[in-house]
């Protein structure tokens, strides 16, 4: 079997427990990134970096998104869509030991690796969940979405309490290598699976007409996505809710830390704002053909988060009830974000092409997020300017929620 034909063996649609894999993947989308916020003062204290470098290792893995997010289509057509996925999971593994155990330059180099990991597993997790959950995408795409924040909450609720229980950071964040192993196990068993079932329909699968078929599909598809305006309206959605997600995730704890709380309860206030996004994250997908547009679901979405900014400048003492509003604003729009993608797409080429144009240069976008607001931190001594620039980041994404729900007539 050729490599072509090698590739597709893997990429049947599974069905049943083989095709709710999807959501253990999506489970470690996340950890090694989230759990980095709440240890991420005892990282700058103990290799002595001021909040500017602190920021910029914030937004390595969003630049890592950014700059693979492209080139995960070539990856999938050489090895196929799952077989890709297996690769990311040992590379997520890879990276977070790498990060722990390489010293000064591994933690900057094993950022690099999982981060790169992690940007195969966005843009293809959401091709999975469409193809093996064809009739039933919005409730795919809830469920993984909330895996995904499942994991980052999980992830940033235990991150501090293990620090202190092995001794600090570095064997924390190593922990977050042994879940993605065990799903890689898993994953390859079920690539096995696929490829007995794709001996029966090889015939069929390698006809002429077949190879003809998918050859034609996959031509010209860069153009078509590329020149939709509503290619980067989601672009612009998806950069945003990340920018807000990720900005908040690494800084919530210090800004919880400078109006008085302490490091446990920063902690708590960070788990409420990535926990409660897996509920609101259910619930969203109703919302998503309201009028026959997801207009109502984008900015119901949205909203929350402008909320939360304004609430974090004007009544900071409130922070648990600004984590609670801000977490399921970033719930939601995640989803709607993904289901955006997953719903422009007019078939199975076209959405891996939109899922990566949009998480790359979406990303591209959310890395400005936590890089500026430590910058600015580091600048003005304070996290009220910082918070300010935020605020208004959240009220652009209402402003692009209205324009991304209304679907394109192109």
């Amino acid at each position: 079997m050729n490599k072509i034909n090698g590739a597709l063996a893997y990429d049947l649609p599974s069905t049943g427990p083989w095709a709710a894999l999807v959501f253990l993947v999506s489970l470690n989308l996340r950890p090694s990134i989230a759990a980095v916020g709440p240890v991420l003062s005892q990282i700058g204290t103990g290799l002595h970096w001021a909040e500017g470098v602190q920021g910029v290792l914030t937004a390595i893995p969003l630049l890592a998104f950014a700059a693979v997010s492209p080139l995960v289509t070539f990856l999938a057509r050489r090895i196929g869509i799952d077989m890709s996925i297996l690769l990311a999971l040992l590379c997520i593994a890879a990276g977070d030991a790498i990060r722990s155990f390489g010293g000064g330059v591994g933690i900057w180099l094993g950022t690099v690796v999982f981060a790169s990991a992690i940007a195969v597993g966005n843009v293809l997790v959401p091709v999975i969940a469409k193809r093996d959950y064809a009739g039933h995408v919005a409730m795919a795409t809830g469920v993984y979405s909330g895996c995904i924040t499942a994991g980052s909450a999980t992830a940033g609720l235990l991150s501090a309490p293990l620090a202190q229980m092995w001794g600090g950071w570095r064997a924390s964040l190593a922990f977050w290598s042994v879940p993605p192993l065990v799903v890689a196990v898993l994953w390859a068993l079920r690539i096995l699976h696929n490829r007995k079932i794709v001996v029966a329909s090889a015939a069929v699968r390698n006809s002429p007409s077949a190879q003809s078929a998918r050859s034609q599909s996959s031509r010209g598809v860069f153009a078509r996505v590329l020149r939709r305006p509503m290619t980067w309206y989601v672009t612009a959605f998806m950069g945003l809710q990340s920018s807000a997600f990720y900005t908040m995730s690494n800084w919530m704890p210090s800004i919880s830390a400078s109006i008085g709380y302490d490091a446990s309860t920063a902690g708590v206030h960070l788990f409420i704002f990535q926990g409660i996004g897996i509920f609101s994250g259910l619930l969203i997908p109703k919302l998503m053909n309201v009028r026959g547009n997801q207009v109502c679901a984008a900015l119901t979405a949205s909203a929350p988060m402008f909320i939360a900014g304004l609430g974090m400048l004007l009544l900071p003492h409130l922070m648990p009830v600004w984590a609670f509003v801000g977490g399921c604003a970033q719930g939601t729009s995640l989803v709607v974000a993904l289901a955006l993608i997953a719903l422009r797409g007019r078939d199975s080429a076209e959405t891996v092409v939109l899922s990566g144009v949009a998480q790359s240069f979406g990303y591209l976008i959310a890395s400005l997020g936590p890089l500026m607001f430590g910058v600015l931190v580091q600048a003005t001594g304070g996290h009220h300017v910082p918070l300010m620039v935020f605020t208004f980041v959240a009220f652009l994404q209402c402003v692009v929620a209205v324009i991304v729900g209304r679907p394109s007539k192109m």
